[in-house]
């Protein structure tokens, strides 16, 4: 059996592997049927983004035509409880790429969750209330300036969750929030506890770079905290295997090293993986992995690689 591009030991007969190799049929042959509880993962755009080893600029109809081969190959991977987290953004002058990936996939999937990535935010000291101690507004996160007379600047993407029927469960307190009130605690029937839902709009900014050639070679990439809450939403207890058919330079592997989890990723291109494979041997976790889901088989297939390499 070959070989993959990189294998990173995370102790406890778990591992990050990486392929080199294209997603579609890399999905079949190295992620056994079924075996995968979470995919993560961020697909091209389509949006001319100069990748290293793929062209972003397909007609729409082909684009789409391959979104459905991708949703194919990861229909066949996913566990019939298993969570399907979608990262896509649009572009002013096209507002309706995410919406027409999601159609796509949805032929297959039930869209259960929208999730809106927040990547900068502009906060009126108004509106926070005085208990925050603000003395200022305030202006958060990655703001990539837009030229133009049309359009806004574009400050979010969007996370699309699917799975099979629409009815998987999510431990939604896992990336829940303190309640800013605290006499909502108790007002609150069910509370319970200091904590709530976080509710579809996450703000994750990018952390800050010196450098994009060393630090983010990737033209198009996420944070790895944004697999994290994937990850946590779906439920950590209940990941026996986390694929990314997009892997890039990694994200959302090193998020799975950081809790322990067996993962396979694939990219087409040997830098992006040479650079993932080095931000996993970074990040791998100095506590003991989460403990596998009860009554789990074990199983140590290799994944999937698509044509592109978006995730990072």
């Amino acid at each position: 059996m070959a070989a993959p591009f990189e294998r990173v030991d995370l102790g406890v007969g778990r591992s990050v592997a990486l392929w080199c190799e294209d997603a579609v049929p890399g999905l079949a042959r190295r992620v056994g049927a079924g075996a995968a509880d979470v995919v993560v993962t961020s697909p091209p755009y389509n949006r001319g983004v100069a990748y290293r080893s793929y062209s972003d600029a397909r007609p729409r109809a082909e684009y789409l035509a391959w979104i459905g081969e991708v949703a194919a190959a990861v229909d066949r991977a996913l566990a019939r409880r298993g969570s399907f987290f979608l990262n896509i953004g649009g572009r002013p002058q096209d507002p309706w790429i995410p919406w027409d990936v999601a159609r796509e996939v949805g032929r297959r999937f039930v869209l259960q969750n929208v999730i809106h990535w927040v990547k900068s935010i502009a906060i009126d000291r108004a509106f926070v209330g005085r208990a925050v101690g603000l003395d200022r507004d305030l202006a958060l996160g990655h703001y990539k300036p837009l030229r133009s007379e049309r359009y806004l600047h574009g400050a979010h993407e969007y996370v699309f969750h699917f799975s099979r029927r629409g009815d998987v469960p999510i431990d939604r307190l896992a990336v829940g929030v303190p309640y800013q009130d605290k006499s909502n605690v108790a007002r609150w029937p069910g509370a319970g506890r200091d904590r709530r839902c976080r509710g579809n709009t996450w703000f994750l900014p990018y952390s800050t770079i010196r450098e994009r050639a060393r630090d983010r070679p990737h033209p198009a990439t996420f944070p790895p905290e944004l697999a994290d809450r994937c990850y946590r939403l779906h439920g950590v207890g209940r990941i026996r295997l986390a694929v990314d058919p997009f892997v890039g330079i990694g994200s959302s592997a090193v998020a799975a090293a950081r809790l322990g989890l067996d993962f396979v990723g694939f990219d087409l291109d040997r830098e992006y993986l040479r650079v993932a494979a080095e931000r996993v041997r970074r990040e791998r976790p100095g506590r003991a992995p989460v403990p596998r889901p009860t009554g789990s088989r074990s199983r140590r297939s290799p994944a999937p690689t698509t044509r592109a390499s978006a995730s990072g």
